[in-house]
């Protein structure tokens, strides 16, 4: 099987991140549309894509698109599908289902006819009137949108962002994949310091420390698709090998992360060191009041406490305010902040460069940017 189609799917406000990953890896026949990257793809970059995206959430395996006004049109044009190839006898296939704006409302309904049309077209396959489904787990999508159907097979399993370094979040952790865009979008590199002063887990660090290095984020973990007879154990020795080689061990990488709770940081020391970053990154308990800045041209990455999360408000706003007053004088900083506190730039004290709206879960946020000046060495 040469030619397929797989999803990338993004939180919203990612996806003209995970575009751009897609493009470094070389993939070029891209679609964007809200929350996911559509593009051409071969078996091989099943493993490839999931080892290697940060910003997405879930690699999707796209089997067919059309339009359902009825259950019959639903079932139909399911059935058609290549179902056969890709689920073997014992496959065990679940199907889920969304509609939004579609004649075809019942998702409980979609979810049935669809699987009673794959179980048809399994049977033209396979001579057996019940299956047993005790192999490899086959997660079906059925995905209605103003009456189009797009049914998916889930590669990935878990989602992406649970890279499996982090054993021990604290109170309001970040999503790996979130901490990984705002890196990606702001002026760091590897060359240049980078500071997390409300670290918490350590997870904006971790994230920033597998940027410089190079290290694939989904090198360590398992995926959905690995049991899949269809796809050649082979490409998935050859992707982690590649990920693997690709690795620079050679970066000197120059990232702090402080937070003044004391169990945030044991926490985040345990996180770096489950993927042997413990010498690159120094994590150290502080107020950020208190925290010495003495580099140049150095970049803060951070995502502080906001009303919906943790903290009193009154303690939100005294925080912002010395926040800014303490950052606000380094002219030669970059600083980031992702809040969901709309009067942020008022209590910070200066109105952003850039001001982004990303979703931090289901918590509509502002990824507030503001540029320093470009180094005046290469740093």
């Amino acid at each position: 099987m040469d030619k397929i189609e797989l999803i990338a799917t993004t939180t919203f406000g990612l996806e003209a991140i995970a575009k751009r990953e897609l493009l470094n890896l070389g993939y070029n026949d891209l679609k964007v549309e809200n929350g996911k990257i559509e593009f051409k793809a071969a078996l091989k970059d099943i493993p490839r894509t999931n080892i290697w995206m940060r910003t997405a959430d879930r690699i999707l395996l796209k089997m067919g698109q059309f339009k359902a006004l009825s259950f019959e049109e639903l079932f139909q044009n399911t059935k058609v599908l290549p179902w056969e190839e890709w689920i073997p006898e014992d496959g065990n296939f679940v199907v889920e289902g969304k509609s939004i704006d579609s004649k075809l409302f019942s998702i409980s309904d979609c979810q049935r006819i669809v699987e009673k049309a794959i179980v048809e077209k399994l049977k033209t396959k396979y001579d057996v009137e019940w299956f047993k489904k005790t192999g490899d787990k086959y997660v079906i999508e059925v995905s209605l949108l103003k009456d189009i159907a797009t049914l998916t097979i889930d590669t990935s399993g878990e989602g992406l962002h649970k890279r499996g370094y982090r054993n021990r979040a604290g109170d309001a952790p970040i999503k790996e994949t979130l901490a990984a865009a705002m890196i990606l979008l702001s002026y760091w590199n590897k060359d240049r310091v980078l500071l997390d002063p409300f670290c918490g887990s350590g997870t904006i660090p971790i994230e920033a420390a597998m940027i410089g290095k190079n290290i694939a984020p989904g090198l360590d973990r398992h995926f959905a698709s690995e049991g899949w007879k269809i796809i050649d154990r082979e490409y998935w020795t050859i992707a982690r090998q590649d990920a693997f080689n690709a690795i620079d061990n050679n970066a000197k990488l120059q990232i702090m992360g402080c937070d003044i709770d004391k169990r945030s940081i044991l926490r985040a020391r345990d996180n770096a060191a489950n993927l042997g970053l413990s010498d690159d990154i120094t994590f150290f308990m502080k107020d950020m009041r208190d925290v010495d800045l003495n580099d140049e041209y150095g970049v803060i990455i951070t995502n502080p406490p906001y009303g919906e999360r943790v903290g009193d408000k009154e303690e939100i706003t005294k925080l912002y305010v010395d926040f800014g007053e303490k950052f606000r004088k380094l002219k030669t900083w970059s600083i980031y902040v992702i809040t969901s506190d709309k009067s942020f730039e008022k209590k910070y004290g200066m109105k952003a460069d850039r001001k982004r709206k990303l979703y931090n879960g289901r918590i509509e946020v502002d990824y507030y940017q503001y540029y320093g000046p470009k180094p005046t060495k290469n740093i």
